[in-house]
C-alpha cells in the first residue's frame, strides 16, 4: 500500500469517525427530545397558555441557541434538526430565545386562545368586550412583572387617546380613569395616567401596595427583564427580590403622590348607559361606596381568594394559605399542599430553616408545572432528605398534631405542626362575567379578528 492510499484511507476513517460521532449524538439527542415532546403531550403541558415562541421552520437552522438561552431550559427542544416548542405551558414570555436566534427564526406570539375559559377577550389595546373596560397584567393571562408594567402603560396610552378623540369636556366630579389594583400593572398605569394629565384614582383591596408581589415569599426573585416604569425610568436588572420591588413601588407612590385608596374591594361593575349627550360611564361598587368613571382599568392578579381543601380540620389555626417569611418557622413539622411553583417555593424556603421537617402532598404522580430551576432545587432537597414527597396523595383530615393523607388506597398519618395549602385561588372571573365581559370559550370564529380590533 503506497503512501497516497494510506493518506486517503486515514482521511476517510477520520471523516467517518467525526461524521459518525456527530450522527450518533444527533440521533440520541433527537430520540430524547421526541420523548420529551410525547411526555409533554401526555401531561397536557405542550400547549402554551398565552405567549410562546413561534419558530419558523423555513428559517430555523437548528443551532440550539434558543434552547440554551431559555431560562426555563425545557420550553424548547431540537427535533429533526429544528427547534420546536416542547413544554409551551412553561413559557413565561421573557423572550431570550428570540434574542438568541442568529437568523431571526423566532418571535413571541399569542397562543391558541380558542376555547379558553380562563382568558377574557381583549383587543390589542387591552379593551374587553365591554366598551371602556380594560385589563392589564395577570388577569389577562400574562405573567411577569415586565408584562404587567408594559400593559399598564400601554392600556393608559390607548385610554388617553380615546378620551382625547372623544372630545367631551372633563368633569371635575368624576375621574377619567379608575385603576383597580396597586400592583406592577396598576402602578405603571397610574404613572402613565399622571403623565398623560388624566384625572384618575387607584383602588386597592389590601391595606398594602404591591398586589401579587406583596404575596410573594420573603426574598423571592422575580423576573422583570429591562423595562421602563413610566416617569420613574428603567428597571434594568433581570431579576429583583420581592423587597427590592416593594421598595421601588413605595418610592414611586411617595415621590409622585399617586392617589390610592386602600381597603376598597370591588364587588361589581356596571355600565350606566350612553347617548349623544352623555358618553358611556362605568360604575364600580366596593364594599362601602360607589365610584363612577369614564374608563376603568382592571389591574388585578389571578391569585384571587385562596382555594380551600374542604376537609375536616381545615378551620384549625395551624392551616395557612401563604408563606411570606419562612424564617418565622423553625424546628417544626410542616406540610405544603400543592404542586405548583408557589407550593414548591414555600416548601423549599421552609426546608432551609433550622430543624424543620417539610413534606409536600400533591394529587398527581409527578410535579411538572413548575419552573426548571425550582424543579432542579426540589430534586436536590429531596435527595438530601430535606423534603419528603407524597405524590398521588390527598389530604383527608387535618388534626391538631397530625395530618391524614390518602395515598394509592392507603391512609397515612404524619405528625404535623403547620399546613400550608397552596392549591390556587378562586379567580376574580365572576366579577368579569357579572360585567358581561366575554371569555374566549364564548367566542365563535377567528380569534385574530378580535385581537385586531383597534
Amino acid at each position: 500500500m503506497n503512501i497516497d492510499t494510506l493518506i486517503w484511507t486515514a482521511s476517510l476513517l477520520l471523516f467517518l469517525t467525526i461524521v459518525g460521532g456527530y450522527f450518533v449524538a444527533f440521533r440520541r439527542r433527537d430520540r430524547k427530545e421526541r420523548r420529551r415532546v410525547e411526555e409533554a403531550r401526555e401531561l397536557g403541558i405542550h400547549r402554551p397558555s398565552m405567549l410562546y415562541p413561534y419558530v419558523d421552520p423555513s428559517i430555523c437552522i437548528g443551532c440550539g441557541g434558543c434552547v440554551k438561552a431559555c431560562p426555563e431550559k425545557d420550553v424548547l427542544g431540537l427535533v429533526g434538526g429544528l427547534a420546536v416548542v416542547v413544554n409551551g405551558a412553561r413559557c413565561i414570555g421573557i423572550g431570550q430565545c428570540e434574542k438568541a436566534c442568529p437568523v431571526g427564526a423566532i418571535e413571541l406570539a399569542v397562543g391558541d386562545l380558542r376555547g379558553r375559559s380562563d382568558v377574557p377577550v381583549m383587543s390589542r389595546n387591552l379593551e374587553t368586550t365591554v366598551p371602556g373596560l380594560y385589563i392589564a397584567g395577570e388577569l389577562g393571562g400574562l405573567a411577569l412583572v415586565r408584562n404587567a408594567i408594559d400593559q399598564g402603560a400601554r392600556a393608559v396610552e390607548a385610554i388617553a387617546q380615546e378620551i382625547a378623540d372623544d372630545g367631551s369636556p372633563p368633569e371635575e366630579s368624576m375621574p377619567d380613569l379608575l385603576i383597580v389594583g396597586a400592583g406592577p400593572a396598576g402602578l405603571s398605569a397610574a404613572l402613565a395616567a399622571q403623565a398623560q394629565g388624566l384625572n384618575f384614582l387607584v383602588l386597592e383591596q389590601q391595606e398594602d401596595l404591591g398586589g401579587t408581589v406583596y404575596q410573594y415569599p420573603r426574598r423571592k426573585l422575580t423576573h422583570t427583564q429591562p423595562v421602563v416604569l413610566p416617569q420613574y425610568g428603567p428597571l434594568e436588572k433581570g431579576e429583583y427580590s420581592k423587597e427590592e420591588l416593594l421598595e421601588i413601588f413605595e418610592e414611586v407612590v411617595e415621590s409622585y403622590r399617586l392617589p390610592i385608596r386602600y381597603g376598597q374591594r370591588v364587588i361589581s361593575i356596571e355600565v350606566l348607559g350612553a347617548d349623544r349627550e352623555a358618553p358611556e360611564r362605568l360604575q364600580l361598587s366596593t364594599t362601602d361606596q360607589k365610584f363612577v368613571s369614564r374608563r376603568v382599568l382592571l389591574a388585578l392578579g389571578r391569585r384571587g381568594t385562596p382555594r380551600k381543601l374542604g376537609v375536616p380540620g381545615e378551620q384549625l389555626e395551624k392551616v395557612l394559605y401563604q408563606v411570606r417569611d419562612a424564617e418565622q418557622y423553625r424546628r417544626l413539622r410542616i406540610l405544603c399542599v400543592g404542586g405548583g411553583d408557589s407550593a414548591v417555593e414555600a416548601a423549599m424556603g421552609l426546608a432551609r430553616q433550622p430543624g424543620n421537617e417539610v413534606a409536600i402532598s400533591y394529587r398527581r404522580d409527578k410535579i411538572f408545572r413548575i419552573k426548571s430551576k425550582n424543579r432542579e432545587a426540589l430534586e436536590r432537597l429531596t435527595k438530601r432528605g430535606r423534603i419528603t414527597l407524597y405524590l398521588s396523595s390527598q389530604v383527608v383530615e387535618i388534626r391538631p398534631e397530625s395530618v391524614l393523607l390518602e395515598q394509592e388506597g392507603d391512609t397515612l398519618e404524619i405528625p404535623n405542626d403547620f399546613v400550608f395549602v397552596m392549591v390556587g385561588g378562586v379567580l376574580p372571573f365572576p366579577l368579569l362575567r357579572q360585567a358581561n365581559v366575554k371569555f374566549w370559550d364564548e367566542v365563535e370564529g377567528d380569534p385574530n379578528a378580535f385581537l385586531a380590533r383597534p
